[in-house]
Parts: C-alpha cells; structure tokens; sequence
C-alpha cells in the first residue's frame, strides 16, 4: 500500500495565552515587510523619495484585506454572510478571497497615487513584484493551515491533511505558492533587464495573465470553494478570466506603445 506524507501542524506558531500568533498572519505580515524593503531598493535605485512608503503599504494593506474579506463573504458564501452580517467583519476567524484582495490593492493604490500625486501606473508596476511574493506566501500560509486543499489523488507526493480527513489529496497550495515565486523572480529580473519605462508598462501585465493563468488551471486539481458550485468551471476560474483578459490586453499595449516610441 502507498505511504503518503501526513500533515498535521499546528496552525499557531507562538500560543502565549491571550495572544496567538499563526503561521499565515506571520507569513502575510513577513511578505508586506520584504516586499515594502524591495519597493525601498527601487526607489533608490530609480532617484526617487520613497518618505511614503510606510503609508502607501498601510493602503495596500487595507486595500488587500478588506476586499479580499468582501469577495470571500458575497462571492464564496453569500448566503451564510447575508443571514449573519456581523460575521462579516470577523476577518481573523478566517476566509479571504484573493481576487477581492486584488481588486482592493488596485483601488488602495489609485486611492493612494491621488493623495500623493505619484504615477500610479509607476507604483502599481513595481508592486506587481512584491503582490507576486505576497501571494507565494499567502499560499504557504494556507497549506499551515490544512485549508484550500486539492483533489483526492494516487501520486506519489499527495498529502494526507489529517486536520481534515485521511485522503491523500494535491498539496495543491504548495504548487500555487511555489508558481507564484517563480512569477516573482521572473517580474523581477524582467524590471532588472528593461528600461524603467517598459517596466512601467509590462510588469502588470505579466502579473495579471501569469498569476490568474496559473489559478485558472490550478482550480482544476483544487476542492470546491463555493458551496453552490454546480457547474464546470468554478468561482475562482471564472473570477480569473477577466483578469487574464485585462492582462493580455495590457501586454498587447505596451509592445505597441513600446514599438511606437522606439520608431518616434
């Protein structure tokens, strides 16, 4: 008989009574606190004054958390959320939607380039870098807690999540994390390689159609998130596509305004 890995862990790193510090609220904070530091490093390296820093990422963490827990509550499980409303604020027992996070980062950001008068095409490009990094967190930080589990399966690697029953299933947040770190260092070396304006240009781009490309296929090997998903693609596949679509819609641009400028 196959022997599969077992997992078990305990969610909480650090219990000291009142205070409970958990794997994934270290791992999202670690990932902001990495991430503010590589944002720093490309306001040097690019002569900026990056005095707001502190300020831009407390939107971003706003941004993030209040629409990932808004996407989760009316998208993932609208009627329960509608029935208990006051649940809805209860963000530490869980349940954050990253699409929502997503749409909350974008919206934080432009709210945050208008009060400061900053590009918000600059910052949103040089973000993309550190949301990409965030997210292989968030992910990591997911299989900690046994949650977003994959499909039972036979391969040699599955996972039985004991937290939950005793199927050897895709340690599919694994997979997810470990795609999204590879879409980092490649946002990264791309924004080391190319003139800051392309960068501008492309790195949203490419964090749009690779991290949700990603998604979309990943969601086949993943457990039903939506408990009214009936039909063959699910909730997190179809809030991919127009995410992927608005990417490639961006790629498209920046080679052709990119092409424009070159032949001006």
């Amino acid at each position: 008989m196959q022997e599969y890995f077992i997992w078990n862990a305990n969610p909480v790193l650090l219990d000291l009574g009142s205070l409970q510090i958990y794997w994934y609220g270290l791992l999202f904070a670690g990932s902001f606190f990495v991430g503010s530091q590589i944002l720093a490093w490309m306001y040097k390296r690019e002569g900026k004054s990056s005095q707001n820093i502190d300020t831009l990422f407390f939107y971003v963490i706003v941004g993030a958390v209040v629409g990932a827990r808004l996407a989760h509550c009316f998208l993932y499980e609208p009627t329960y959320f509608l029935e208990h409303p006051s649940e809805i604020i209860a963000v530490w027992k869980g349940g954050l939607a990253s699409h929502g996070g997503v749409v909350g980062f974008l919206l934080s950001v432009w709210l945050y380039s208008r009060k400061y008068s900053e590009s918000y095409a600059w910052i949103l490009s040089r973000l993309s870098i550190s949301a990409a990094l965030t997210g292989s967190a968030i992910r990591f930080g997911n299989f900690m807690n046994s949650e977003i589990v994959g499909t039972p399966t036979d391969v040699p690697w599955a996972v039985i999540f004991q937290r939950l029953d005793n199927l050897p299933r895709h340690p599919v947040q694994l997979y997810e994390s470990f795609i999204y770190f590879l879409i980092f260092i490649l946002l990264f070396t791309i924004y080391r390689k190319v003139k800051p304006a392309f960068a501008t240009k492309i790195l949203p781009a490419l964090f749009f159609v690779t991290i949700f490309t990603a998604r979309f296929f990943l969601e086949f090997i993943k457990t039903k998130q939506a408990s009214y998903e009936t039909g063959v693609l699910s909730t997190g596949q179809m809030l991919s596509i127009p995410f992927i679509l608005l990417g490639l819609g961006l790629l498209i641009w920046a080679f052709i305004s990119e092409k424009k400028s070159q032949n001006s």
